[in-house]
């Protein structure tokens, strides 16, 4: 019996749900060039270098900025901001609970995480207000921790589940933009403009052996690196006021040789646990046979251990490095991709886009392990695994149901391949 109550509790992914915008909140490049010159903040160098880096981004022309934006000129405020976190969160909410059938009343322990917008009230106490939610719950509002918090939201969730038992946790993943919508010159905190749109997921974990039997996944795994203890790593991502006075986020030039070594000790950690002995003796032969920096690099692969690879869809640069260090084909990031073309960088919640695209192409068997990375501020690379425990049929809703018969879509990497088109 005591070893029975120290073995771990199996975390099962019931269900999960990503908010779709209504669409007079989709913003095209002519009409964002348009906005940003009605609100007379923006020299014509600064608008044509947001209009250069938006050119680049992968960003198509549908992905959403909140309603005080769509304004001329905007009109940001704290109401307005508090009203699109309520609009995606319960948009997400709504849709989670309906999908599940499950009692909002029913939660035990709420997780929500949004890095730039954090209200008083929280938002954590916003839902249970929205929702009536018992006044036992267990709540918890993570902010400031960037795009790769939601898997540090699920971590705690899982640990949580570790402690009651017989539980329902409810994870939220957002970002705020009406309120973080730069407006200086500065060219490194201009950036976020041309990248981050209006996103949210809600996802239903449980240790409940009950809902094994309609749980999409189990959780196997979590893996967080964090380097902020490396001043270069702490500051690549960084909200700060420009010398006029406007706040924004600084995204430096070293972010990418910062995300490129959090991945390298990340996926040192996930390998160990997730990669066939085959595959890790192979790697470890090729790096003692070889010398130098050529047989050091050599990653193991991970093609080997993952059917589906949900990569944070947070710019054209951050999905074609991944895809190059990891060996990866054009199908393994085409969700990445694709979201990153529909919604945008969503901050956390690109990941479960990218989730609902693979299970909207209905690719998800049983037995399947899906692979989500991603990065946030700090600077932290975080990965999850989860195994599918059924097939996954496309579901009825969700963001990707009046489009996925467009996609996948042709980019500027130009890299998708026949046999993922025919997919």
């Amino acid at each position: 019996m005591h070893l029975a109550m120290r073995w771990p509790r199996a975390v099962y992914l019931v269900d999960f749900a990503c908010h779709l915008p209504p669409p007079e909140l989709k913003i095209s490049f002519k009409e964002l060039e348009e906005r940003s010159l009605s609100c007379e903040k923006y020299d014509k160098e600064t608008l044509a270098f947001q209009l250069k880096v938006l050119a680049r981004s992968g960003l198509g022309d549908e992905a959403y900025i909140p309603p005080a934006l769509h304004q001329v000129p905007p009109r940001p405020s704290m109401a307005s901001a508090r009203a699109e976190t309520q609009q995606v969160v319960f948009g997400a909410l709504d849709s989670l609970f309906a999908r599940t059938a499950l009692d909002p009343r029913d939660v035990d322990v709420l997780v929500v995480n949004c890095s730039l917008f954090n209200p008083t009230p929280s938002i954590s106490s916003m839902i249970v207000n929205h929702y009536r939610l018992r006044s036992d719950i267990r709540t918890f509002n993570l902010g400031g921790m960037g795009c790769s918090a939601s898997l540090i939201a699920v971590h705690l969730a899982r640990d949580l589940l570790q402690v009651y038992r017989e539980a329902y946790a409810v994870v939220v993943s957002t970002e705020n933009i009406t309120q973080n919508w730069y407006v200086g010159r500065r060219r490194p905190m201009l950036i976020p403009n041309c990248l981050f749109r209006v996103g949210g997921a809600a996802v239903l974990l449980s240790n409940r052996r009950a809902e094994r039997g309609r749980a999409k996944y189990r959780l196997t795994h979590v893996v967080r690196t964090h380097h902020g203890g490396d001043d270069r790593a702490y500051r690549c991502v960084f909200q700060e006021e420009d010398e006029e006075g406007h706040m924004g986020v600084a995204l430096s030039k070293e972010v990418m040789p910062v995300s490129a070594s959090a991945l390298r000790d990340n996926i040192a950690a996930l390998g160990r646990r997730v990669l066939p002995l085959s595959e890790q003796l192979r790697f470890l032969a090729h790096k003692a046979a070889g010398a130098g920096a050529k047989a050091a690099a050599r990653v193991p692969d991970f093609k080997r251990a993952f059917e589906h690879f949900c990569i944070h869809a947070g710019g054209r640069a951050v999905i074609r490095q991944l895809e190059a260090s990891l060996g990866l084909r054009p199908i393994d990031v085409e969700a990445s991709r694709m979201t990153l073309h529909r919604f945008g960088n969503t901050s956390s919640s690109s990941i479960w886009y990218e989730l609902a695209y693979i299970e909207a192409k209905g690719r998800v068997l049983r037995g399947h392990r899906v692979w989500q990375i991603a990065f946030g501020s700090g600077f932290k690379c975080n990965s999850a695994v989860w195994q599918a425990l059924r097939d996954v049929a496309p579901p009825p809703d969700g963001p990707w149901q009046d489009c996925i018969h467009r996609y996948p879509v042709p980019t500027l990497d130009d890299q998708i391949a026949p046999e993922s088109q025919q997919q």
